[in-house]
């Protein structure tokens, strides 16, 4: 959480102070948009390199199913007023996109690990190869 606060008064320093809240909040989900296409990108490469490994593409499928879900659900517990820019005021796009790029972020971190490997000595490998 304190990185988000983090990120957010960075990001907050980056913007010129003659942008309108629209067009913030249009910035945000462009950051989120870079953030999802990276998850998806190292999602397909995954799928690519493991492709030979059928049990672990269906469970992977259904991890990623499961994950986006809970991604979701966390934005509603974060959100959970149905009219939100009532609740939330104008800034709620923009805290949303930039909420969704942090999970985002950290799944694709987390998934990484697929493709670069564990170290050798590491016992509990599970699906995950081996470094080179």
């Amino acid at each position: 959480m304190k990185y988000l606060l983090c990120f957010l008064t960075f990001a907050f320093c980056q913007i010129t102070f003659g942008q309108t809240q629209s067009e913030m909040n249009q910035d945000a989900f462009a950051y989120y948009k870079e953030k999802d296409a990276e998850l998806n990108l190292v999602y397909n490469k995954i799928l690519k390199e493991y492709s030979n490994e059928k049990d672990f593409i269906i469970n992977l499928k259904k991890a990623q199913n499961i994950w986006i879900q809970f991604r979701d659900a966390e934005i509603e517990m974060r959100f959970p007023k149905e009219d939100k820019l009532l609740h939330y005021g104008s800034v709620y796009p923009m805290c949303r996109s930039y909420i969704l790029a942090e999970m985002t972020e950290q799944r694709t971190n987390k998934l990484k690990i697929w493709l670069v490997g564990i170290e050798e000595d590491e016992v509990c490998l599970g699906s995950i190869k081996m470094k080179d």
